[in-house]
């Protein structure tokens, strides 16, 4: 199984210690809390978005106790606390702390990590490399904790662990280790060129092309590798080449596949979608219960779905827990009308939202559409997702739809305050029924 920061690992959080400030990045984290209209928001980092059941209790009473008693999923496999009360952060942390949740304050919020959700479990590309997946999410996480520059790093700034199945790959992380027989790839950006180094060798790695894209932002206050100058870009590459191996061609995965919803191998784990990516208190209780009985574990997706391993025994078994989830309202089968329909948080809970975007999504649900659609009550489009989509963003001239293809967009079409026709527009751009 993937494996995150083990529960022994010692603590280096000091509650009463500064914590960087990110040079004006305003991603919110666990420390530094997030102002919204439905109260403080924080965002706990959850490394491959693997979370023991302990854990995932420790994060539920933390949203009952301080929030609104909800848990919700990003893009990042991360999870959101809402509602918060401003002045909850110092018992937040130590809640999250003794949870092992928390490891380093100064490094909160780079712990940005996202690993294949379905390594080791559907004897498919992550089977033989998971237990080699699990030691390196650990060892990465573990290094960046430990690497005083990586404190500096921005809260958007991301690194993908892919089994060589290509579906984190696909997400245009900063920095991607691939697994690739008995070494790693490792990939800098969207850049075709990747450099082959022995696996044992992949975190220190990744580490460095980290700690070296710092160095070349300085002078560009660049966030991620994308936001750096073209010219940037290219040395950052070139040096951190230098350090690594030899180069060969891989494309990035301009498709992104999610763990379809269902069950997944001969029983050894199942997967959901979360409607929105937005769970109760009961949902989660239900997952973290069915997670207890078999393998102890989940894995939050950057698709905001959840895959529970078992081993479950039996296909019956597997069947059982997907009907009492499905039961429960999440979404166990490809067919269900909310597969692929994502929202950022919108109005009332974003000031900057025009609409309510979620109560406008679940209004316009129809049959499963070819592509995957995501709504935005705002032009800064938060947790839009990657690969091609439906986008439709809430503008003061009404509902902008567009085909989105990586970083080309086609030209849109506007709907005007008309529910009717907004869920037909919708619905054709989505495609026929899969």
């Amino acid at each position: 199984m993937l494996a995150a920061m083990p529960d022994s690992a010692p603590s280096r959080l000091s509650t009463g210690g500064p914590v960087p400030s990110g040079s004006g990045d305003a991603c919110p984290g666990t420390l530094r809390l997030h102002r919204a209209d439905d109260g403080a928001l924080a965002r706990v980092r959850v490394p491959g978005g693997v979370l023991s059941a302990d854990r995932a209790d420790a994060l539920l009473a933390a949203a009952e106790r301080f929030g609104d008693g909800e848990l919700h999923l990003t893009s990042r496999g991360n999870v959101q606390l809402r509602g918060l009360d401003a002045a909850c952060g110092g018992a937040l942390a130590e809640l999250l702390t003794a949870a092992g949740l928390l490891p380093s304050a100064a490094h909160e919020r780079a712990r940005n990590i996202v690993a294949s959700p379905l390594a080791g479990l559907d004897g498919g590309h992550g089977r033989e490399g998971s237990p080699a997946l699990g030691r390196l999410l650990a060892e990465l996480d573990g290094l960046v904790c430990g690497s005083a520059a990586a404190a500096s790093l921005s809260g958007r700034f991301l690194f993908a662990l892919d089994d060589g199945r290509g579906d984190v790959d696909a997400l245009g992380a900063d920095v991607t280790l691939i697994a690739a027989g008995d070494g790693c790839l490792l990939r800098i950006g969207a850049e075709d060129e990747v450099f082959r180094i022995p696996s044992g060798e992949g975190p220190r790695a990744a580490l460095l092309a980290a700690e070296t894209f710092l160095r070349a932002a300085r002078d560009s206050g660049a966030w991620r590798v994308k936001d750096l100058p073209d010219d940037v870009r290219a040395e950052l590459v070139r040096t951190v080449g230098a350090a690594a191996g030899p180069a060969v061609r891989r494309p990035r995965p301009r498709t992104v596949a999610p763990p379809a919803p269902g069950p997944h191998g001969s029983a050894d784990a199942i997967s959901v979608d979360v409607p929105l990516g937005r769970l109760t208190s009961a949902q989660w209780r239900l997952l973290t219960g069915t997670a207890r009985r078999h393998g102890d574990e989940l894995r939050l997706t950057p698709w905001r779905g959840i895959v529970v391993p078992g081993p479950f025994g039996r296909p019956e078994d597997a069947a059982d827990a997907l009907a009492a989830l499905a039961a429960a309202g999440l979404i166990t089968a490809p067919g269900s009308p909310w597969t692929g329909v994502g929202a950022c948080i919108g109005h009332p809970g974003c000031a900057k939202s025009l609409s309510d975007v979620r109560a406008e999504a679940g209004a316009a649900v129809g049959p499963v559409g070819r592509l995957p659609v995501y709504w935005s009550g705002c032009e800064r489009r938060c947790g839009h997702p990657h690969g091609e989509w439906i986008d439709v963003v809430v503008t003061p001239d009404g509902h902008r739809i567009s085909h989105v293809r990586g970083e080309r967009r086609d030209p849109p079409q506007t709907v005007r305050d008309d529910p009717a026709a907004l869920a037909a527009a919708v619905a054709a751009a989505r495609g026929r029924s899969l």
